[in-house]
């Protein structure tokens, strides 16, 4: 069962998603408190630190980024400093976005001030009333573009004004036309504006607010979803409940799903829900059944749900989660991990070797470069393109073997100390953010060949062009199997 999961977490790896909705900055303002203010009768916060993140549909961006997913974003931010911000945070992850400036608005923040790992106050900087026409139209224009690149979409709507019912009902409309499944995580209590979506992912909080009711137990809740699936629409209605955990209710299915959580503590919601539409957009966007898309959606809330802030889950955490104490997929990490371990190995004065291919399908050549490359560092790292990539590069009838079986095989192997997939034509972005100490590849391509030798160079890295076993070539594998005759 764990094996057949982690495969279909795997698979989230090769989609594309468009995303559109508020864009806001998290501040998380967190020390401690141990005395009274003599002005009155409120608690003092002595600040430790202070963190950043990516708020609203940029934390759904986030979440998708961890996976590989090669994400499209258009939205909406102020003419300000802390806009300049936002975009930072964006260009350190691989998105594609078009930012609209409105200087009538600032741009969406929200701080939390915690003491003693609990929020005490939160102050929100904003300004809600609906985007004008002009606005609007360069909105959708840009959503049309986007949406025709990419297998899903979601809209996170904050109600703060960008996500206005004409565009929803234009936005709606194009993407069922073009048979792309639409996830809308709704902060608005007016459903009639998500008419017609794929599939809306309230909370309970939220659900109650569109019901104008206490839904006391399960059976209220699915027929209270049951009736708004008929009265707007929608394919699906996925309940978000914390530490309850949540609720399927299909309308072309009469059982209904319900999920345990995956964690019984609950440190922090925030950016939950985030996650959830993350996943499901992923797993949609492949094809996997809705029962196979929320399973993992589920796994990966309970991760976040451990963390302080808008957290993420990363691949090598679900693939645990998944696996237990089966780590055959242990190695595979996302870039912001794989950053983290790189640094770490740097303060230990490791020397970091990198190198990347499709591997499909691997041979004696490929183990051969590997030990040659661990010769001359004591960590390596393989950066391994994800199937659409070889697609881009080698055409449409590879892979031959998908990246679950290339991911096992690999793992294997214990020349590798860390891998992780890119979706990218090349691995150029992840070798600039990684900065090895050594690139290698195989001596049949020459230096100027070889992508990201310039860089590497430049801030005194070496090249290794390792000697390669001939005879040996994915290419001519490929070409035995298919000429054999049984």
């Amino acid at each position: 069962m764990s094996q057949n999961i982690s495969e279909k977490i795997l698979s989230l790896l090769n989609t594309k998603i468009f995303c559109l909705g508020d864009l806001m900055l998290d501040k998380y303002i967190i020390g401690t408190t141990n005395r009274i203010s003599p002005e009155g009768p409120i608690p003092v916060l002595d600040i430790k630190k202070e963190i950043n993140m990516l708020g609203g549909v940029g934390n759904v961006v986030r979440n998708l980024s961890t996976l590989a997913v090669e994400t499209h974003l258009v939205s909406l931010l102020g003419n300000d400093i802390i806009s300049k911000e936002v975009e930072k945070k964006l260009d350190k992850i691989s998105v594609n976005k078009n930012i609209v400036k409105d200087a009538n608005r600032p741009t969406i923040t929200k701080s939390r001030f915690i003491a003693n790992n609990q929020q005490i106050l939160r102050v929100d900087k904003e300004k809600i009333f609906p985007i004008s026409k002009s606005t609007e139209k360069k909105i959708y224009e840009c959503s049309k573009k986007k949406i025709l690149k990419t297998d899903a979409v979601v809209i996170s709507d904050y109600n703060k004004g960008l996500i206005t019912k004409n565009i929803l009902k234009k936005i709606i409309r194009f993407s069922k036309n073009h048979k792309k499944p639409v996830i809308l995580d709704p902060k608005s209590t007016d459903f009639e504006k998500y008419k017609g979506v794929t599939i809306i992912t309230p909370n309970i909080k939220e659900l109650e607010a569109v019901m104008k009711k206490k839904l006391i137990n399960d059976k209220e809740i699915i027929n209270a979803s049951r009736k708004l699936i008929s009265k707007f629409n929608f394919n699906h209605l996925l309940v978000t409940m914390g530490k309850l955990g949540m609720i399927l209710v299909s309308k072309k299915k009469k059982n209904v799903i319900k999920l345990d959580a995956e964690t019984k503590e609950v440190f922090d919601v925030s950016g939950a829900g985030d996650t959830v539409v993350s996943f499901i957009a992923a797993g949609l966007a492949c094809s996997l059944k809705i029962e196979e898309v929320v399973k993992i959606a589920n796994i990966a809330a309970g991760i976040v749900v451990n963390k302080t802030g808008t957290s993420v889950a990363h691949l090598s955490e679900m693939l645990i989660s998944v696996n237990k104490n089966d780590y055959h997929l242990s190695k595979v990490m996302d870039l912001s991990e794989v950053e983290k371990v790189a640094n770490f190995w740097l303060k230990k004065k490791e020397k970091i070797g990198f190198t990347n291919g499709c591997f499909d399908y691997l041979h004696p050549g490929h183990i051969s470069l590997f030990q040659q490359a661990k010769q001359k560092c004591s960590k390596l790292i393989v950066a391994v393109n994800s199937d659409n990539s070889i697609k881009k590069n080698k055409g449409p009838f590879r892979p031959k073997q998908k990246l679950n079986t290339r991911l096992q095989v690999l793992n294997s192997i214990p020349f590798i100390d860390l891998i992780i997939v890119f979706s990218d034509k090349t691995p150029l972005s992840i070798i600039k953010k990684i900065k090895p100490d050594l690139l290698v590849k195989g001596n049949d391509y020459k230096e100027n060949q070889i992508v990201g030798a310039k860089e590497v160079k430049k801030y005194g890295g070496k090249i290794l062009r390792a000697k390669i076993l001939s005879n040996f070539s994915s290419s001519i594998i490929i070409d035995e199997i298919l000429n054999t005759t049984f």
